[in-house]
């Protein structure tokens, strides 16, 4: 299934109040959430709130119907977080509650700076795809599953630790140069 089937998978489910995919928008989203308050004179109990309030939008546009989502889930919990934590800030400091709003970033800027962020990832993730083997799975035993020169040798047959090394360096170098060739022409479709 499509990133894009599983989002709308998703949002079906969290219409129908299916607790297997609230639970997985809860489990992708929340701490991006937190993080975001926490970084913007919040505590853990106002990430709660925002979080909640953030899903409720999302289940009432879900279920709506006619909700037409153009970007990910995680893109709108977080614009729609933002907002509220903004307007949030904004009415407390009118009644004197905090001092200074205006080192928050706007949450246009954000947002963008957010989606450029994830079609980096897309990116990333399609040129992860078409670097082929022994490449692919030796990067991911290294950055995914952690593994080290050493193991990495033995499972993928090379004589030492040191020549896993350069078999890595040379797969580095072959997924940025892939990587940078989708980036120039803009989206990294072929």
């Amino acid at each position: 299934m499509t990133q894009e089937g599983i989002e709308k998978a998703l949002l079906r489910g969290l219409a129908q109040n299916d607790r297997k995919a609230v639970e997985t928008i809860y489990r992708e989203n929340y701490n991006m959430v937190q993080a975001l308050i926490i970084n913007n004179n919040g505590s853990a109990d106002d990430a709660k709130d925002i979080f909640q309030e953030a899903m409720i939008v999302l289940y009432e546009k879900a279920r709506s119907g006619n909700f037409e989502l153009n970007c990910q889930i995680k893109t709108y919990v977080y614009s729609v977080s933002r907002r509220l934590w903004l307007k949030k800030l904004q009415q407390a400091s009118r009644y004197g509650e905090i001092g200074d709003t205006d080192n928050v970033v706007p949450v246009e800027e954000d947002v963008e700076d957010h989606e450029k962020k994830n079609l980096e990832f897309e990116m990333m993730e399609k040129a992860i795809g078409s670097l082929g083997e022994p490449c692919k799975s030796l990067l991911e035993a290294f950055y995914l599953q952690k593994k080290n020169m050493q193991e990495i040798a033995g499972s993928f047959g090379y004589t030492n630790a040191e020549n896993a090394k350069t078999q890595k360096y040379k797969c580095l170098m072959r997924l940025k140069k892939i990587f940078f060739t989708h980036y120039k022409n803009g989206n990294g479709d072929e």
